[in-house]
């Protein structure tokens, strides 16, 4: 039995790059007044901040049924079976929406409610390409993907409190403070919704703060004798300040192979430019 893989560009893969990883994808709407492209087809990081720093109207959506079921009928048509990875159900409708559609596909096409976003969705990802290889079937693999769906943590620090506030996540009285503050917040995603981790002045302080939390975080999961991978993201407008933070998690981090993806445009709508995020997960068994 051959078994696919369908994702969607939250997980930080595009188009052709899933193309070079044997996987597939659907691309996330965004909507810029009244024209919708889709991430990773149609519109790049640069149009995207382009367009929200220049105050235009940007909002995010779910894909539609059509554009989801029309990726699933094309994989179908080569694989027996798939399993499908969207966003934590915790963050987004699309998942509840990718199950109902699923009920009409007689058990081809299951849905994992996988509870993660970004960095640890991608990792959830290489760990059912893992499954696969060793023979799993599409059931197999979202039956294991839900059950160590938690076992990740991201933390993710915001340059900015403007996007916070215009998505009404914080009042305007707030964001003021916390820009005269000089105050950046650092969040945390443990399998569901963003929360708040702590509050830090000055970036330099915030990314070393997120930088110890990730380490108390792996050593708790290397004391259960479990084998962790680290990888970091971000809205970064400049790559090479990309690198500087990819560079500095790598440091703390010496034993791994830290990778860099940008931040989905679903996530960067609500963070704006420049936040820094980084990820730990547990592998599933090699």
């Amino acid at each position: 039995m051959s078994t696919a893989i369908v994702t969607d560009t939250n997980s930080g893969i595009y188009e052709k790059q899933a193309a070079e990883l044997g996987i597939h994808v659907v691309p996330m709407p965004v909507i810029i007044g009244e024209e919708t492209y889709f991430e990773g087809v149609n519109i790049t990081q640069e149009e995207f901040f382009d367009a929200l720093l220049s105050n235009q109207q940007v909002m995010t959506s779910q894909p539609s049924p059509e554009d989801v079921t029309g990726t699933w009928d094309r994989v179908l048509e080569e694989y027996d079976d798939l399993v499908y990875i969207p966003m934590s159900s915790g963050l987004s409708g699309s998942c509840q929406t990718a199950r109902i559609l699923a009920e009409d596909y007689n058990g081809r096409v299951q849905v994992a409610d996988n509870h993660r976003i970004s960095l640890t969705m991608r990792h959830a990802i290489e760990d059912a390409q893992v499954m696969i290889k060793n023979g799993m079937n599409a059931a197999q693999v979202k039956n294991v993907l839900e059950q160590t769906a938690f076992d990740s943590v991201v933390f993710l620090g915001l340059e900015t409190l403007t996007f916070l506030k215009r998505g009404g996540r914080i009042t305007p009285a707030g964001a003021a403070i916390g820009s005269i503050l000089n105050i950046k917040p650092l969040t945390v995603i443990r399998g569901e919704k963003l929360d708040k981790f702590a509050t830090v002045r000055g970036t330099k302080a915030c990314r070393k703060k997120e930088v110890e939390a990730l380490a108390g975080e792996v050593e708790k999961m290397k004391a259960r004798g479990l084998h962790v991978k680290i990888d970091t993201a971000g809205s970064f407008l400049h790559q090479e300040d990309a690198e500087a933070w990819r560079e500095m998690v790598q440091e703390a981090f010496p034993d791994q192979n830290v990778r860099y993806d940008p931040l989905s445009l679903s996530i960067s709508v609500h963070t704006g430019p420049d936040s820094y995020g980084c990820a730990a997960s547990i592998l599933y068994e090699r």
